[in-house]
């Protein structure tokens, strides 16, 4: 284990280092910011078994969507700048979006889950998700899975191609660029997919039960209900639109699928959300207060339980709490990777790691957050 802990806060170190011997860590970073200063920022373990190449602070790994809030960050501050607003069809700035019924389809929508696309029907090969153009005509000619605004699911990777493709009409840059523009100054290392000659600083992502293999071909989906077609290509259409059995390929870490392929350092979380804190420096008070508000909540037939999401954050709820405190915001990742901001407590958290076990919360990160809050 290596870095720096604040003796006030032992037991998050005590419990980092319980991840590695009682709950099958294998490389991850803990960092920690308490009233702008940093009180915890810890790395350990392995960033690839076979190698024995150390996992430090400056190891970059695919945090999958702990990228959707700064994703939505992006996109919301082009609202802030009068780009576009929250209640503006996305089809004013991206008319092929009005295909097949999704005209009236808002920013608000796509923000908060509500957009009608959570998957793309034409059937994609893995040499169309590194395009971003092949990816967004597919998604712009999709028709809608339910009259947008009516419901909501999880759009678990067709949500970076949206608000992505949103951002970039707007701004004219990618989001990549954008996201770098942003966390440049504040010293944050988050990026979508890998910075070119970054790619050495990866650490080699494990899945719980091999899910990180060659291959992948679509599913069959012809015999499957709607809802469940829905699901099946949300995650394989294209076959590794949800990284499978291409994550620790050069392919997926330069491309940009960034409601998925985002990767970052621990510290590059926390300084992000450290930002956030600051009234108005990266966001106005007021659009920030309704982006970590429910706009939605209900169940995901995606997820399969009920959800609420706020606009690319997710509030704080007691089923995923992000700490004790009732304003608290952030996202979750596959795996457990996971980023938040406590206004009340005046926290910023980060949490990153190469070995993905199921569902957003884990052991590992709960046993993390609570030490916190335990030395506060």
């Amino acid at each position: 284990m290596v870095g720096s802990c604040d003796p006030r806060f032992a037991q998050v170190r005590e419990e980092f280092a319980r991840n590695f011997a009682e709950r099958d860590e294998v490389g991850a970073a803990v960092c920690v910011i308490v009233d702008g200063a940093p009180v915890v920022d810890l790395a350990g373990g392995w960033a690839d078994v076979d190698t024995q190449a150390p996992f430090g602070p400056d190891t970059l790994v695919d945090f999958y969507s702990v990228g959707k809030a700064f994703l939505g960050l992006c996109a919301l501050q082009l609202v802030d700048a009068g780009g576009i607003r929250l209640d503006d069809p996305i089809a004013a700035v991206w008319p092929e979006f009005a295909a097949a019924g999704k005209e009236a389809a808002t920013l608000r929508h796509a923000l908060c889950h509500r957009a009608g696309v959570p998957a793309i029907r034409k059937p994609l090969t893995n040499d169309d998700l590194w395009q971003w153009d092949r990816m967004t005509a597919a998604l712009a000619a999709t028709a809608p899975w339910w009259e947008p605004g009516t419901r909501h699911a999880y759009h678990t990777n067709t949500y970076g191609h949206l608000v992505g493709e949103v951002v970039r009409r707007v701004s004219g840059e990618s989001v990549r660029e954008r996201l770098t523009a942003m966390t440049g100054p504040l010293g944050a290392d988050v990026h979508v997919g890998v910075p070119v000659g970054e790619e050495g600083r990866c650490a080699r992502v494990y899945f719980f039960a091999g899910g990180g293999g060659v291959g992948g071909t679509l599913p069959d989906v012809s015999g499957l209900e709607p809802d469940a077609r829905m699901e099946m290509l949300s995650y394989f259409n294209p076959p590794g639109y949800s990284s499978i059995g291409v994550v620790n390929t050069s392919e997926w870490r330069n491309a940009e699928v960034p409601s998925t392929n985002g990767h970052g350092t621990a510290r590059g979380v926390a300084r992000l959300y450290d930002a956030l804190l600051q009234p108005g420096r990266l966001l106005s008070t007021e659009l920030l207060s309704e982006a970590v508000s429910p706009q939605s909540e209900g169940f995901c037939p995606i997820l399969h339980e009920e959800v609420t999401f706020g606009l690319g954050f997710k509030p704080t709820v007691p089923r995923r709490p992000f700490g004790p405190n009732p304003h608290s915001f952030g996202h979750f990742g596959t795996g457990g990777a996971v980023g938040f901001a406590d206004p009340d407590a005046r926290v910023a958290f980060g949490y990153v790691m190469n070995h993905v076990i199921p569902r957003w919360q884990s052991t590992r990160n709960r046993a993390l957050i609570e030490a916190v809050y335990a030395a506060l």
